[in-house]
């Protein structure tokens, strides 16, 4: 029996779902971006990407601490 997604990782189908785009690929964007606080990513996600706010807070979420939600491993 699988053990579904909790946290941020919860929302990653939908965001790959919405947007057309691989979770690695957004985790890519996010580290080249050149912002490294939790909010300026959320509002450079928004602005640049056109998310909603509860899928850029949980890509930055991940992306600030990745080994909290070790049953997602970007590729």
């Amino acid at each position: 029996m699988t053990t579904p997604p909790k946290g941020p990782t919860s929302y990653f189908p939908s965001i790959e779902r919405t947007h057309g785009r691989a979770i690695a690929d957004w985790l890519d964007d996010m580290r080249a971006s050149g912002h490294t606080g939790h909010k300026a990513l959320v509002n450079w996600l928004k602005a640049e990407h056109g998310l909603g706010h509860g899928h850029a807070n949980a890509l930055t979420a991940y992306h600030l601490n990745p080994g909290k939600w070790p049953e997602y491993r970007a590729t």
